[in-house]
């Protein structure tokens, strides 16, 4: 069993976001990055599909230099290799199209993702790569078991869940309660010293879409205390003006 993980490297959900160059850029000063959570749910769900069935995880990231942490950081949880793809995640698309390149060298058995990152919250890229190599993608997928060369998965859908058999290979965007995530202990912290860890250059793909700015969210008003329904209805009507 081949398992293709693609993870990404976004800010942790704790860190304060500041703009810079006019509002045109990251600051990513102070900032703490991390692996996608949802990622980290794909990451978690291929490595106890790999104990249950041996075979490799290989890890992938569409990234600069500083994510090469956010890999190691892969390996020490489980994956056996590692692929950074030498370039700016511009868009989904552009990141779509790395992943179906370098999956396309080998022949995976299945490729994992998050649902969404947790950065653009787009849950764009893992439909792109299906429709780019030809095969399935299912997301979000809250449950994947195997059986010889049959995956079963349960997704969410609107008011309820979906129950989906596919055949190898697919791709699923995953969620909790896929899998739980797993904490790197020594000896896969040591270990990920020596996983290979190999750095290649991006393919050449037209750029379908451009960033001009970005902007924070309005700050929140002040909260008004409500003791009674008379005092509600007053507000509703009066300030909010809804009724």
């Amino acid at each position: 069993m081949n398992i293709l993980v693609c993870i990404t490297h976004v800010p942790d959900t704790t860190s304060k976001i500041k703009f810079t160059a006019e509002n045109t850029q990251l600051d990513k000063t102070g900032v703490q990055f991390i692996i996608g959570p949802y990622d980290d749910y794909a990451l978690a769900r291929a490595v106890e599909l790999k104990e249950e069935t041996g075979g490799s995880i290989t890890v992938l990231n569409v990234g600069e230099a500083e994510t090469e942490p956010t890999l190691r950081k892969a390996l020490a949880i489980g994956a056996d290799e590692a692929i950074r793809v030498n370039a700016f995640p511009k868009d989904a698309y552009f990141v779509a199209e790395q992943i179906a390149h370098q999956a396309k060298e080998k022949e995976y058995d299945m490729i994992l993702m998050g649902r969404e990152s947790i950065d653009f919250n787009g849950g764009m890229v893992h439909g792109m790569v299906g429709e780019l190599l030809a095969i399935p993608s299912v997301s979000p997928v809250m449950k994947l078991e195997l059986e010889g060369e049959t995956a079963r998965l349960d997704r969410e859908i609107e008011g309820g869940k979906e129950f989906i058999e596919v055949a190898l290979p697919f791709i699923a965007g995953c969620q909790e309660p896929i899998a739980e995530w797993k904490i790197p202990n020594m000896r896969g912290i040591m270990s990920a010293r020596t996983k290979p860890l190999t750095v290649v250059d991006a393919v050449s793909v037209d750029q379908r879409t451009e960033t001009r700015t970005y902007e924070l969210p309005e700050p929140k008003g002040e909260v008004k205390i409500v003791e009674n329904v008379d005092q509600l209805v007053e507000l509703l009507k009066n300030d909010a003006k809804i009724l």
